[in-house]
């Protein structure tokens, strides 16, 4: 049996089906218009050499903020020396020459003392994640705010990626005493630079790249850096083969990513808060890819490049503390560095004290499994 389409259902079919064409017909007569987003680049600069694992750190983050932002933010770092100086960092980013950087905050020691205080000194004994503890929820933030503020700095700041203790040099014998120090031409930062002159030390701070030339040509006696992958890019083992291991004029250091402010707060809110995460994530990312790194360059520049790592004895550590105190009681006429000093040294006494309660000994665990065991009795 046939099916009889009503006069009114074909009408309406009709108008319907050309209705359909005209839009098609229309879309066809006019050129595509892109919906494509708009991609924001910006220039920054680390205050490494491209060959430091530093530098590569800064990368990292780069493309952990590219990756998150689907490209709408795009970050590109070149290497210290690319358009400004390593120490001239802090100025380029808050003046809008760069839009941002990467380095750590004891660089900018001349602008104000209170900013080695992030890293360049004992910490009251904490290391450099749970001075970012502080930092995070102790009112570090706050207070670095000021300090920026007290100096006209233009800068969005992100405090990142805990260093492990760095050791205390390299130098061409091992180093006994503290008085072995007085005379030697000697390089550091931040207020580890009044605390080595308080040993005796001819200091010279200059930027990281700079040290092993200025080691070769004799300009410097002995030096501090880093760590061992650090050390090991930028040629230490050619200029030095004794490492003293252990030292509290950086106990605690961590890196910095700084933003033009005025730059950063124009980005989208959704750039900003990616912009937050990807700090913590390249934090987290950048701890774990050093006990890897620095852990497979320790024991290789012993077995490959003939370097004899030592301890630093404690009577130094001791005076080292009595220095520290000593330099820190004199800048602290200055009321915002006494103000972040007394925050630190309440942090840390409370945070010490639940930390070391609650760790198990890891030497302990370490001489069991892999320290050397007497051998068996045989049976009689």
């Amino acid at each position: 049996m046939t099916k009889v389409v009503k006069p009114a259902a074909s009408r309406r079919k009709f108008i319907g089906t050309a209705a359909a064409g005209t839009a098609t017909a229309a879309a066809l007569s006019f050129p595509m218009i892109s919906t494509a987003q708009a991609v924001t680049s910006m220039r920054f600069q680390s205050t490494w050499p491209s060959k430091d694992i530093f530098h590569e750190y800064a990368v990292d983050f780069a493309k952990k903020v590219n990756d998150m932002t689907g490209g709408e933010l795009k970050i590109d770092v070149l290497p210290a020396g690319a358009v400004v100086p390593a120490f001239g960092l802090l100025e380029a980013v808050s003046k809008g020459t760069l839009d941002g950087g990467h380095g750590v905050l004891a660089y900018h020691y001349g602008k104000a003392n209170s900013l080695a205080l992030w890293g360049s000194g004992p910490a009251f004994g904490m290391d450099a994640n749970m001075l970012l503890a502080w930092h995070k929820y102790g009112g570090g933030k706050e207070l670095l705010q000021k300090v920026y503020k007290s100096i006209g700095a233009n800068v969005q700041s992100y405090v990142y990626g805990p260093m492990p203790t760095q050791p205390l040099g390299w130098f061409k014998k091992p180093v006994t005493k503290s008085s072995d120090m007085k005379g030697l031409k000697f390089r550091t930062v931040g207020i580890s630079i009044d605390v080595f002159q308080g040993m005796g030390a001819a200091v010279n701070a200059v930027p990281g790249g700079e040290i092993v030339p200025a080691m070769d040509r004799g300009l410097l006696d002995a030096a501090e850096f880093n760590n061992a992958t650090s050390d090991r890019l930028l040629g230490f083992p050619d200029v030095s083969k004794v490492c003293m291991l252990q030292s509290f004029h950086q106990n605690a250091e961590q890196f910095e990513i700084m933003f033009n402010k005025t730059k950063f707060d124009a980005l989208a809110p959704k750039l900003r808060a990616i912009i937050d995460n990807a700090a913590e994530a390249a934090s987290s990312d950048m701890s774990w890819k050093a006990i890897d790194r620095y852990s497979k360059d320790y024991v290789e520049m012993q077995t490959k490049q003939g370097v004899k790592f030592y301890k630093t004895p404690d009577a130094i550590l001791q005076d080292q503390l009595t220095i520290y105190d000593q330099v820190t009681d004199k800048k602290s006429s200055d009321p915002l560095f006494k103000e972040i000093i007394a925050s630190q040294r309440a942090f840390a006494e409370r945070a010490l004290r639940w930390e070391m309660d609650t760790l198990a000994n890891r030497r302990m665990a370490y001489n069991h499994y892999f320290g050397k065991k007497a051998p068996a009795k045989k049976k009689a």
